[in-house]
């Protein structure tokens, strides 16, 4: 007499849902991830980018060029009771 007990259907055993499981949760993240990059796409940025970004460093040149002039009018310019 043997103590074998009938074999049961695989979606019966717990350990088989924790391996399907990993992979499934990916896909559902695969597919919101490819939902949300069609429903709100990238914006085009401006044709003349590099030529602005290059504005905007010449501007920042310039305001770092007159910091020390405008730290030593303000620094002349604070009440003694001010400056401790």
């Amino acid at each position: 007499m043997k103590n074998e007990s009938p074999s049961q259907p695989w979606w019966t055993y717990g350990h088989v849902w924790l391996i399907i499981a990993g992979p499934a949760v990916v896909v559902v993240a695969a597919l919101a991830t490819a939902w949300i990059a069609v429903r709100s796409p990238d914006p085009v940025i401006a044709e003349d980018y590099y030529q602005q970004g290059m504005n905007i460093n010449k501007t920042l040149a310039r305001e770092r060029a007159r910091m020390p002039a405008m730290q030593g009018r303000n620094h002349a310019n604070t009440p003694a009771e001010d400056a401790n």
